[in-house]
């Protein structure tokens, strides 16, 4: 007895015979790759380059990779790499900078939290998202990327200054 007599009577149905098609068009179009096109996000180079200073230790005072950052520290280094000037201290950048709409928030913006009580005392940069790098906190120890939707950040946020670029 031959295989295919076997399955005579299912051919004889034609909804087994549209299952059957059916299932071998789901199992060609599985078994095909589509061209998956890698996505690439550029940023810019000042995001870049801080970025590339994750973990490098928290000092309060200090404003250098080799000696470690506070936020400010931190901030003033990285724009002074992309030949930007600005004030040292947390709320002198808060002064000095024009603000923006959280609404219009672009990477490389600064934005600025009130960590302790005053207004202006804590800065992080902008990176895209709700992500920003900063320097945090001798107990957290080192600069790292943080969420702007963290309970602890979203509640102490109070504001957006832009620096120019050149």
């Amino acid at each position: 007895m031959r295989n295919d007599s076997l399955l005579a009577p299912f051919y004889r149905c034609p909804l087994v015979r549209i299952l059957l098609v059916l299932v071998i068009a789901v199992l060609t179009g599985c078994a095909s790759t589509p061209e998956i096109k890698p996505q690439v996000q550029t940023q810019p180079p000042l995001i870049n380059y801080a970025l590339s200073l994750q973990g490098t230790p928290y000092r309060y005072g200090k404003g250098t990779p080799k000696e470690g950052f506070d936020c400010s520290g931190f901030v003033k280094h990285v724009y002074g790499r992309q030949g930007i000037w600005l004030p040292r201290t947390v709320s002198e950048m808060a002064s000095a900078l024009p603000s923006v709409s959280k609404y219009d928030l672009r990477a490389g913006d600064l934005v600025f939290f009130n960590t302790s009580g005053r207004t202006y005392s804590h800065v992080g940069i902008f990176i895209c998202d709700d992500k920003f790098i900063h320097a945090p906190s001798r107990r957290t120890g080192r600069v790292l990327v943080s969420s702007m939707n963290n309970g602890y950040w979203r509640k102490r946020f109070v504001g957006v200054r832009r620096p120019r670029l050149r």
